[in-house]
């Protein structure tokens, strides 16, 4: 199976175990020597109104992913789990 990373950003992040939308993938974080793609990165949920920013960014393993379909991403891992907080930017 092959998919391009602009495909998967269009694809919804969906966790089978409770049915709740973590969004859409942002970024993949990928294993340089053997080119494996390790995590797939999914932004966390906007705060107030989208003005405050964002909660921690949803670090989600490959290995956790069930299913990629035609608009969505099946994972099974644990939302709480996986939230790694987001690295400020310099400036």
């Amino acid at each position: 199976m092959s998919i391009c990373f602009s495909d998967l950003q269009c694809k919804e992040v969906i966790c089978v175990s409770n049915g709740q939308r973590l969004g859409f993938v942002s970024d993949v974080h990928i294993d340089i020597p053997d080119g494996n793609i390790c995590a797939i990165v999914v932004p966390g949920p906007c705060r107030i109104l989208g003005v405050a920013g964002r909660h921690e960014d949803f670090i989600i393993p490959w290995s956790c992913i069930k299913k990629i379909g035609p608009d969505i991403v099946l994972v099974d891992a644990k939302p709480n789990d996986c939230r790694v907080p987001r690295k400020k930017l310099l400036g």
